[in-house]
């Protein structure tokens, strides 16, 4: 037999509108003058009343605040200088600061934003083509051309194709390094085209990928010899 609940319990089912927030610290460091913002997401809650709010301070090289910022990271943020200090009880220090001002504001979103998943006109046209870029340019990419065309069935046919391209690269390079192991002779990984790969001295020794020129003197003179068949 099937249990039954209660009457004297009431069962209350809220909707909301959902969305993404963003929670915790971030640390933004200028490397070149040593200037540094801090800046801290508060987590929302229904009875604070301001959602996906954020402040921070900014700090010079001496970590002397020079800035205090706040607002929302999904409308504006605005900052205001700080003129000075004053002593309060004990250790607390204030921070008595100018007018604020606007320092970044969300531009409004067309009018017919839903039926482009709300995207910005940005957002919107980052996909563009553009001509003489390489022919290793992601949007060139024919897959994700169909799919902007409406074309799902080739779209999707396309990206089965490229995949398994990328699959049988892949075996190739892993088979020539075997081989190469075997006789003993050298193997040199894959060096991308326009990156290399260093250590970065300011961030403990972390592995990251910095270009390395060469892209925009080719694309002058539209020389994409040296570009991999990727498509």
């Amino acid at each position: 037999m099937a249990p039954q609940l209660s009457s004297k319990y009431n069962f209350i089912f809220l909707l909301f509108q959902l969305w993404i927030d963003q929670v915790g610290e971030m640390e933004v460091i200028n490397h070149r003058t040593g200037d540094k913002c801090h800046l801290k997401y508060e987590p929302y809650s229904y009875f604070a009343g301001v959602a996906k709010k954020v402040h921070g301070t900014v700090m010079n090289k001496d970590d002397k605040v020079e800035w205090v910022v706040n607002g929302t990271w999904d409308s504006k943020f605005e900052g205001a200088k700080v003129l000075g200090e004053s002593k309060g009880k004990g250790r607390s220090t204030s921070l008595e600061v100018g007018p604020s001002r606007l320092l970044w504001k969300v531009q409004p979103i067309e009018p017919e934003a839903e039926k482009y998943y709300n995207f910005s006109i940005l957002a919107c046209e980052l996909n563009e083509l553009e001509e003489g870029v390489a022919p290793t340019d992601c949007r060139l990419r024919p897959d994700q051309r169909f799919m902007e065309e409406g074309e799902w069935d080739m779209a999707n046919t396309e990206k089965v194709r490229l995949e398994e391209k990328q699959r049988g690269v892949r075996k190739k390079r892993e088979s020539e390094a075997e081989q190469a192991a075997l006789a003993g002779e050298p193997f040199e990984n894959y060096q991308p085209t326009w990156f290399k790969r260093v250590e970065d001295e300011q961030n403990g020794g972390k592995l990251i990928y910095v270009y390395k020129g060469g892209y925009w003197e080719n694309s002058d003179k539209q020389d994409w010899s040296m570009c991999p068949d990727i498509y």
